[in-house]
């Protein structure tokens, strides 16, 4: 725990009365000469906070203080107002009680549905998250930009394209300016037109008002139910056809084509097979994947590449070193014909390496042409 954790802790402590300070020059701890009495007055614990915060900011410590409730922020205020001079006796048995706090901590809890949360990010799911958060009534209390900072871009288009003009320019002029790019450029020209000549007009916004909007907007962020699945039903399902059999694959999609061409024709761009291999990776970028991929499998997943496929193999083939492709070519002639199970195997090990390295971000797939 920090140390401005303990003066926080001290800061909210529910003893809330105050007895008049000790240190205004009209006390009796200055004495009839004007010097400070050798007898350390009694503090509340709220007093001894604002001591150590201001003790922590005379040595440039850097203190978020921002992130405390406004009704402590203000307490901290009056406290430090009402008070004067301290002698040494008595800075130095704050300080002391302050280090002893500090070293019999051993555990910390942050405090709050809120702070329990964020230490189990992670850890729970986040239906379960969520439905804690609207039992509880959890409210923000830290920067509402810095929450709205973390979302997903694509949960902050929808509020671009549905909020006013003047609100969406707020929010873009909030967020850093490759984010605040890359949403612009998604929406529609007219749109974008007018958000943009908005932000123009954001310099004389009030920064009250400014706090207002990030706070609604999080808060109405943060009270959309949670979502079941992570991923869409476009995704979800060309996962699953990714590691489905080749045939099982054509006849679902077939079936969709029936049911909803339009859903099929997104499944379709959204799954990725070893034959969209020469159409959507990189040449360069074939030894990364073929590199960690035991050689028997990549061998016989070549092998097996007939047909439609040849030119799969032709692609792969011609990606590598000469001398290593007329290496693999050699095992391939020597071991002969495939079965149809073990090629659709090793296939799939080759397009699982692909996946993999695309969500490490070493490999990037190449976007399919729109219709």
């Amino acid at each position: 725990m920090t140390a401005l954790d303990i003066a926080n802790t001290d800061i909210m402590s529910t003893d809330m009365g105050m007895s008049p300070s000790p240190f205004d020059s009209s006390d009796g701890y200055h004495g009839a000469a004007g010097q400070l009495s050798a007898v350390p007055p009694v503090l509340s614990r709220k007093q001894k906070a604002a001591i150590i915060v201001r003790l922590l900011l005379a040595e440039g410590a850097a203190l978020s203080l921002q992130d405390l409730p406004d009704a402590l922020q203000t307490e901290l205020i009056r406290q430090m107002s009402s008070m004067r001079y301290i002698d040494r006796a008595t800075l130095k048995s704050v300080i002391d009680e302050f280090v002893v706090e500090i070293e019999n901590i051993g555990l910390a809890f942050p405090g709050g549905i809120e702070g329990a949360l964020s230490i189990l990010d992670g850890a729970i799911s986040p239906a379960t998250a969520a439905r804690m958060r609207k039992m509880a009534g959890v409210r923000l209390t830290s920067d509402p930009w810095a929450t709205i900072a973390g979302l997903d871009p694509d949960l902050l288009l929808g509020v671009l394209e549905q909020e006013s003009t003047e609100i969406a320019a707020v929010l873009l002029s909030k967020l850093k300016v490759s984010v605040a790019a890359e949403l612009l450029g998604k929406l529609p020209g007219p749109r974008a037109r007018k958000v943009a000549y908005a932000v123009s007009l954001t310099g004389a916004i009030d920064p009250e008002v400014v706090e207002k909007i990030g706070r609604a907007l999080a808060e109405q962020l943060d009270a959309q139910p949670a979502k079941a699945f992570e991923a869409g039903p476009v995704e979800r399902v060309g996962a699953i056809l990714n590691f489905s059999p080749a045939a099982t694959r054509d006849e679902v999609l077939d079936g969709l084509d029936a049911d909803d061409s339009t859903f099929a024709t997104a499944v379709r761009k959204a799954i990725f097979t070893f034959a969209n291999i020469p159409a959507r990776i990189d040449p360069r970028d074939v030894p990364k994947i073929t590199k960690d991929i035991d050689q028997s499998v990549l061998i016989t997943a070549l092998a097996a590449a007939t047909g439609k496929l040849e030119s799969v193999a032709d692609f792969i083939l011609g990606s590598m070193s000469k001398r290593m492709s007329e290496q693999i070519r050699e095992e391939m002639d020597n071991l002969g014909t495939v079965k149809a199970a073990e090629g659709e195997a090793a296939m799939a090990a080759i397009v699982a390496q692909i996946r993999e390295l695309e969500a490490a971000g070493e490999v990037l797939l190449i976007a399919e042409d729109e219709d």
